[in-house]
């Protein structure tokens, strides 16, 4: 955006706005110039930050863990292997209190989803015109749209939370079978002779179990990322003197945010697993 007047409301659509590839009408497949090409390609096109950043995230955190486990030792242990120690039985302890069947599965993907948006999250302290004027400088496009916070990314966190509401839908077939779990949604509460109405009931709470993840993580992320971006419109001192309490302050909502999405998780597939 160098070489252009500027306004606040520019800077903020821009600053929200995804990198993104897709199949254009007129364009053929290419990385969308504006919001409006962006929306012209339709729902298969591919935010290529969010997905980037989410995987490098990823790996990031399955390669600390590696290390800390192949230098693990019994003897005095070293700051990362406490560190993880500490993740491990923090999620250990969480799993073993809400969960109430049993699943080697549930451990590990409660430990994974915490440090993952957690990282993720984490992205949102990086000062919003840093990473993204990086991008415009090594692709050498002023204009190029660059958003590295994956969980402002609604696409994202419907990704994740549609994933657990399959392992719902799975372990509640698995656990009481097609015929039990269909008669949880249909004989509950009110018996056989409002099974319509049990149905409908039941049904919207399922529903609602993806897309409340979903959608608060997602407001809660994008509400910080905003505000980053109009303290960024500020001048400079007054930059400094809302933007370090507002980060310190956002460290809550960071770490919050993913301890209630790896909490729900957890409860979601403990009522998966019971057996009424």
């Amino acid at each position: 955006m160098a070489g252009e007047t500027v306004t606040a409301s520019s800077y903020i659509q821009h600053h929200l706005q995804n990198l993104t590839f897709g199949n254009h009408p007129d364009l053929g497949w290419t990385f969308a110039h504006s919001a409006k090409e962006a929306q012209e390609m339709g729902f298969w096109a591919v935010h290529v930050d969010t997905l980037g950043w989410s995987v490098a995230l990823g790996m990031l955190f399955l390669w600390i863990f590696r290390k800390a486990a192949k230098k693990a030792s019994t003897g005095v242990p070293g700051g990362l292997q406490n560190f993880v120690e500490i993740m491990v039985e923090f999620v250990d302890t969480s799993v073993k209190e809400t969960f109430h069947g049993r699943n080697k599965v549930i451990a590990p993907l409660a430990l994974t989803i915490f440090c993952w948006i957690f990282l993720m999250n984490l992205m949102d302290l990086v000062p919003v015109d840093f990473l993204p004027r990086l991008f415009q400088i090594i692709t050498g496009n002023d204009h190029a749209y660059f958003k590295v916070v994956p969980t402002t990314d609604v696409n994202a966190t419907f990704g994740m939370s549609l994933s657990v509401f399959a392992l719902i839908i799975y372990y509640s077939i698995k656990v009481k079978g097609v015929s039990g779990f269909a008669g949880e949604l249909t004989l509950q509460p009110f018996g056989k002779w409002m099974m319509p109405f049990n149905l409908l009931l039941e049904g919207v709470g399922l529903i609602a179990k993806p897309i409340s993840l979903a959608l608060r993580l997602f407001g809660n992320l994008y509400a910080g990322e905003l505000i980053f971006i109009l303290i960024a419109l500020l001048p400079f001192w007054v930059q400094f003197a809302l933007s370090v309490p507002w980060a310190i302050f956002h460290i809550l909502v960071i770490v919050l945010q993913a301890f209630i999405f790896m909490m729900l998780t957890i409860v979601y597939l403990s009522m998966a697993h019971e057996d009424h």
